[in-house]
């Protein structure tokens, strides 16, 4: 194992509990709670299920005290896509399929990021999508519609993000304009890598940005390392490294547990759900060290119509029968659904997110428990 790798799982340890050092309890600081939102894009309750019967231990998100759930119609139709869901949590607005951080009338509307900014809160995105991607860009871009990734781009390097990893290099490098945006970085005050998820010497006036695929990350079966989970926790250092004593906003999103309902692939959701779940469990152990993090998980819709469904196998002398203790993947759509997804919640404030709510009551909750009512 190389330095880096050392370094990486050191993190990961200590954010998850499994050192002494880990054990230890940071004392609670004033003031509002940090805010570590959680999307599992696509993620219905039999994708949440699922990692219940494949995992090899007990999920981390077991452990959330509250459980709510959430409408995700959008403002244009009863199934929403991923830009108007995630827009309903960084805005606050029911808005249109398609629209990144835009009322359904077109207006740009300030997102959670811009806001929370303005007041010296660190923030950060993360994600297994491109950087560019509908759920990330919802949380820092304004356009009319998602499809505008080389114009959403250049709105991160201009935007309030602090730390951001993922995928989309062609966005910014091999862009269809000819524009190469390395020296933009720079001059944005902005640290990019694009080789390797690699902890820096974090200093507090610089900006940090991992781009590391050319588009989405490779899906975890097909040899994704921990990227997600390590994200997570060199972002928390990076936070605590800098200033620990300024509160911090950071989304986390699991991407492709989508991807796979899409294309109906049970091994390559389930395997982003168990990778979702280890990032989740990177969260948690912070937040129980912390004392003053609040931690919402919860989906921008379901996808694939999928279900953990009894294994039909042949029985001698009686033929197919359902054996109930044999389950088996079964796919009802190759989109997303208009089903409830659900909402887990811990820390100061998580109790409001019990309960049944449309999705965008997810922003006005994270601004009441910022609030302390």
């Amino acid at each position: 194992m190389n330095f880096n790798a050392l370094i990486l799982s050191f993190l990961i340890s200590l954010f998850s509990g499994n050192s002494e050092e880990a054990k230890v309890e940071k004392p609670k600081k004033a003031g509002p709670p940090n805010i570590i939102l959680l999307i599992g894009d696509g993620m219905g309750h039999s994708q949440l299920s699922s990692a219940l019967y494949y995992g090899d231990q007990e999920p981390n998100y077991v452990r959330f005290p509250f459980v709510g759930l959430s409408r995700t119609s959008s403002s244009s139709h009863k199934i929403t896509d991923s830009a108007a869901g995630a827009t309903a949590f960084s805005c606050g607005v029911k808005t249109y399929n398609g629209s990144i951080g835009m009322a359904a009338d077109t207006t740009a509307v300030e997102t959670i990021v811009e806001q929370l900014a303005a007041e010296n809160w660190r923030t950060g995105v993360i994600s297994t999508s491109s950087i560019t991607h509908a759920t990330p860009a919802s949380f820092y871009a304004h356009v009319p519609l998602r499809k505008q990734e080389f114009e959403i781009a250049e709105q991160l390097l201009s935007s309030d993000v602090d730390f951001a990893a993922g995928g989309g290099k062609r966005f910014f490098f091999d862009r269809l304009d000819e524009r190469n945006l390395y020296p933009a970085f720079a001059e944005a005050g902005i640290e990019v890598d694009t080789a390797a998820l690699v902890a820096k010497n974090w200093q507090a006036d610089k900006r940090y940005a991992y781009l590391l695929a050319k588009d989405g990350m490779t899906p975890v079966y097909q040899g994704r390392d921990e990227f997600l989970p390590e994200a997570t926790a060199m972002a928390l250092d990076y936070f605590d490294s800098t200033d620990p004593d300024a509160p911090f906003f950071m989304m986390v999103e699991g991407s492709q547990i989508d991807w796979g309902g899409h294309a109906n692939n049970g091994e390559y959701l389930v395997k982003e759900m168990l990778d979702f779940d280890k990032a989740i469990g990177v969260a948690l152990d912070y937040a129980e060290k912390d004392g003053n993090t609040l931690v919402i998980v919860t989906a921008d819709h379901e996808c694939g119509g999928f279900a953990l469904v009894s294994t039909e196998v042949e029985v001698p002398f009686q033929g197919k029968q359902r054996d109930y203790d044999s389950l088996s993947f079964s796919f009802g759509s190759g989109g997303h659904s208009a089903a409830m997804v659900p909402v887990l919640a811990f820390g100061p404030g998580a109790e409001a997110f019990s309960g049944i709510y449309q999705n965008n009551s997810i922003y006005h909750k994270m601004w009441a428990a910022l609030k302390g009512e």
